[in-house]
């Protein structure tokens, strides 16, 4: 299988610098739009919203995917234009983007112990407003494993 050149946002989201200070709030807003931008071959525009925090926290991040953002997704991965309606399933590579994303960012973060329990965003894209939630499992240790596992398998 022939791998594809790297696109020019793809260069430039690989070269950007870390930037000193920004919390991971920031740093995984910057990073979701920037992944979904490429991914989606479109322009992304993210709003952070409340996020609720979970009563028990998950044993392992779980995102919480708008079914519109699925069925987005799917068009868009296809190389179709999004003409509306809802996924009724999750797609793998989907789910895979934002674990790989997520796992990338917080081994990034040098300082895990003030991490939100929950975030939320409204995203505009394509023509459409959707919304996507992540809830972390509280204790950072355990971010940690999965963010070292979810990258490693990646790479195998």
């Amino acid at each position: 299988m022939k791998l594809l050149e790297l696109t020019g946002e793809e260069h430039a989201w690989l070269a950007a610098p870390l930037q000193a200070g920004e919390g991971i709030a920031a740093r995984l807003e910057r990073s979701l739009a920037d992944t979904l931008c490429v991914r989606l071959r479109c322009t992304v525009r993210l709003e952070p919203v409340a996020a609720q925090a979970p009563a028990v926290a998950p044993g392992v991040p779980a995102w919480r995917i708008d079914d519109a953002l699925a069925a987005l997704w799917l068009a868009r991965r296809l190389g179709g234009r999004f003409t509306g309606g809802r996924a009724p399933f999750l797609s793998a590579g989907l789910q895979a983007a934002l674990d790989a994303m997520l796992a990338e960012r917080w081994l990034d973060q040098p300082d895990v112990a003030h991490v939100p329990a929950a975030f939320a965003w409204r995203i505009a894209v394509d023509g459409v407003t959707v919304t996507l939630g992540l809830e972390l499992p509280r204790d950072p240790g355990t971010m940690t494993r999965w963010a070292l596992l979810t990258i490693t398998e990646r790479a195998a």
